[in-house]
This record gives C-alpha cells, sequence and structure tokens, in this order.
C-alpha cells in the first residue's frame, strides 16, 4: 500500500484538496454540530443556540478550475466552502455575517463589514483565528462606545469556538477582549476534514470524531521520512493501534478520493478510551536543522512559560536556525527567536534576559535538544525582539494575511527568518 503526498501544484499555487458535496456534508457538517453538541453537554448550557454565531472564515467565493473542464469544478477556502453548505436552518437562524460579507476577500474591509453589520445584533457564538478574533475586538471597541470588552457589547455572548493554532499566547488578551465569563471550546478542523472537538477540560485533550465519515490511521514521527513515504505502510497502525504519549504523523482516508494522504499534522494521543488528542505541530515546521527534534509545541510552551513568568503578551513570533560559519566566527549553530511582544508592558522585556530562560525552558521540554546544548553542539539561543508589526507585514509580503492563514512557528531554514531580516534591517553574517 502506498502513502499519497499532499497535492501541491506546480504552479505553486496552494495545494487542492478534493472535496464532494455528500462527503462535505457528512466529514464537516455532521461533525460541526457533534462539536456544538460536545459544548453543550460539557457546560450544561444551551442558550448559545438562542442568538447569533459570528464565523471570521475565509471568502466564500469559488474559482473555476480549468484543468477538469468540461466537468464543473470549482476551488475555495475551506471555511468558505463549509459556510455555502450549511444547513437552511442554520443560515436562517443562526449564522452571521450572512454570505455578502462572507464573500468578501479584502480583510480590513471584512471586518469593518462585520463590525457595522453585528454590533446591535445579539451574539452568542463567536468562531475564527485568535488574532482576527483580536482585530475584531479591537476595531469594535474603538469604534463603538462602552464596548471594552465583547461581552459590554453583545450581554449573551458566551462561547469562543477556536482551532488551527495553539490558544496559549493568545489566551490572556483573548480573555481581557472577551469578557470574563465567556468559555472557550477548541476544535481540529482541516481542508481535508473536520477531526477532533473538545468534549471535555482542555487538559483532557480533543474528543477525536471517529463516526463522520473519515477513516485514520497514525504513523510514528520517528518512522517518518517524507523521502520514503511509499516504504512506511507497515508502520501505520489504526486507532486502535495507537499509544498514549507517543507522537503520530496523521493519514486520513476520505470518501471524497483521499487515500492514505499524510495530512502532515503531528498528533499525541492523551487517552486512547476514549480516544482523544492534541495538536503538536507540522511535519515540515520541526526545528532540526542539527538535530534536536524540537516541535511547535514545545517551542510555543518554552515561550509562553518565559512570558507568563514577567507578565507579557505574544503577539507572534518564529524560530530559525543560524548555521555555522567559519569565517563569521560561529563554530557551532544556534537558535534565532524572532518575537513580537504587546506593548506596554510592566517589565521591559530585553533579548539578553529572554535568551537564556527561552534555553532553559526549552531544555526541560526537550531531550534532545538539552543533550545537544550540553554536549555542545548547539550555541545558546539568540532573541530578536521586533518593532509592533513587523509579522504582519511579512504576512502581507507572502500572501497569508487574513483568513485562516497562520504564522508558521519554525522552521528548519532561514526562508522566513531572512525576510524578517530584511524587514527589520538586521542582518546575520551568512
Amino acid at each position: 500500500m502506498h502513502f499519497l503526498c499532499d497535492l501541491v501544484r506546480h504552479d505553486r499555487r496552494p495545494h487542492e484538496i478534493p472535496a464532494h458535496h455528500r462527503a462535505h456534508d457528512r466529514a464537516f457538517r455532521k461533525a460541526g454540530l457533534d462539536s456544538l453538541l460536545y459544548y453543550a453537554a460539557r457546560t450544561s448550557r444551551t442558550k448559545v443556540f438562542h442568538g447569533r454565531h459570528l464565523f471570521l472564515g475565509g471568502s466564500t467565493a469559488l474559482t473555476p478550475i480549468e484543468e477538469v473542464q468540461p466537468f464543473a469544478a470549482y476551488a475555495g477556502d475551506l471555511s468558505g466552502i463549509t459556510a455555502l453548505h450549511l444547513p437552511p436552518w442554520v443560515e436562517k437562524h443562526l449564522y452571521e455575517p450572512g454570505t455578502e460579507i462572507a464573500g468578501m476577500s479584502n480583510w480590513p474591509e471584512k471586518i469593518q463589514a462585520i463590525v457595522d453589520r453585528t454590533w446591535q445584533l445579539d451574539i452568542t457564538l463567536l468562531a475564527g483565528i485568535p488574532s482576527w478574533i483580536l482585530v475584531l475586538a479591537e476595531t469594535l471597541r474603538t469604534q463603538i462606545s462602552g464596548a471594552e470588552n465583547l461581552q459590554a457589547l453583545w450581554p449573551h455572548l458566551e462561547c469562543l469556538v477556536h482551532g488551527g493554532v495553539p490558544l496559549g499566547p493568545f489566551e490572556n488578551e483573548l480573555r481581557t477582549a472577551l469578557g470574563p465569563t465567556v468559555n472557550f471550546h477548541e476544535v481540529y478542523p482541516a481542508s481535508e476534514g473536520f477531526f477532533a472537538a473538545q468534549d471535555a477540560d482542555s487538559a483532557a485533550g480533543l474528543r477525536l470524531l471517529a463516526d463522520a465519515g473519515l477513516f485514520f490511521e497514525f504513523l510514528p514521527l520517528s518512522k517518518f521520512d517524507e523521502t520514503r513515504l511509499t516504504i512506511l505502510g507497515l508502520h501505520a497502525v489504526p486507532l486502535e493501534g495507537v499509544k498514549p504519549g507517543v507522537d503520530y504523523v496523521l493519514l486520513l482516508t476520505t470518501p471524497a478520493g483521499l487515500c492514505r494522504y499524510v495530512v502532515g499534522d503531528v498528533v499525541r494521543f492523551v487517552s486512547t478510551e476514549p480516544p482523544r488528542l492534541i495538536y503538536v505541530g507540522r511535519t515540515k515546521l520541526q526545528l532540526s536543522a542539527f538535530g534536536e527534534h524540537v516541535i511547535e509545541k514545545e517551542l510555543t510552551d518554552a515561550l509562553l512559560a518565559v512570558c507568563q513568568r514577567h507578565g507579557w503578551t505574544i503577539i507572534n513570533f518564529h524560530v530559525a536556525p543560524i548555521f555555522a560559519n567559519a569565517a563569521a566566527g560561529r563554530k557551532r549553530g544556534q537558535h534565532e527567536w524572532w518575537v513580537e511582544l504587546k506593548v506596554p508592558t510592566i517589565e521591559t522585556p530585553t533579548g539578553p534576559v529572554m535568551a537564556p530562560e527561552l534555553d532553559a525552558e526549552l531544555q526541560r521540554l526537550n531531550d534532545d535538544y538539552e543533550a545537544k546544548r550540553k554536549g555542545g553542539g548547539l550555541e545558546p539561543p539568540v532573541v530578536r525582539l521586533v518593532m509592533p508589526g513587523v509579522f504582519e507585514q511579512w504576512m502581507r509580503s507572502a500572501g497569508k494575511w487574513g483568513g485562516q492563514s497562520k504564522m508558521p512557528r519554525c522552521r528548519s531554514d532561514r526562508e522566513i527568518a531572512d525576510p524578517l531580516a530584511e524587514i527589520t534591517r538586521f542582518h546575520t553574517e551568512n
């Protein structure tokens, strides 16, 4: 049996995932409704269904795919496609911001249109990427008198549905922006399917949605090698074969046509009865230029621990390697942290203060990194604190501003770090 790699187009446009309306209804509509039922069950609250649900998703606009003519096929953002296939009762009684605004692709204009339409509505549920939720909250706060937080504007707001990025770096700021009694409800959707949703305390992980038309398999991350996918099938295990505490690459078979598809996500099971997991990173977004095998979750947890200790709020960050260069006097490599924090802060952050604390936290979290540091294979990390707006500028230049786009937290190359250096006019000698 063979794995299928990501369907990456030769013209470097985003990869296209096959989606059939019947498969979509089962994989997304049923799973989405199940996730809301999980919320109602675990909180013993049903009033969330008494008001409107505001979803900050991608554009609903669809583009014809010429390569499959004469068949009628279209491409679009997954969150936009989902909005186009809502049950009629959801669209009539719950869904905001309406089909016209949902079709907008210019995000600053879309946020303003959402503000104009919804500020007087009874919003009970809000869903979207944390960074855009914060932008919406700030826009409302500056334009609507008395809206010091969203619950002051929408008194019945009780639930934030979030997923796609770890909440930790945004949690305190979101709590301030939303209001003191808003519940956080985590889900795990992707372009290929709706995988899991929160059914208990957040520390328990997310419940795998194993009855929504998707077949899951799991390949131990220790066996994963993107250059040898066709011979790794024997190492894949079904759901009943997974073990808690092991990092797995998620494989997916769908009724829409994907077969043993490498999603690119790495997950770790917290329990197997029932199956609950956490997202720990991407196969392509790991930091292992020097054999340290650091994953996205460990970097996020390390930075969050340091910032919580000092009362700093994270806006964005990225970690990359600086490679050894004898001519520049660097005998060994090191990690370079690019960090944007919210200002002002009570305690002024500096790179020399943050670097040793991040180093210690990461050694505590990752044995391979600890071995490389104590064995002399890695120099101590360096921290570049950047001015507000640097990450936004990079995301705009990379076409990743708005919608469901996320900032890559780490790479084993300098594909992102070098443009950040250009923006900030800081240059590391090659």
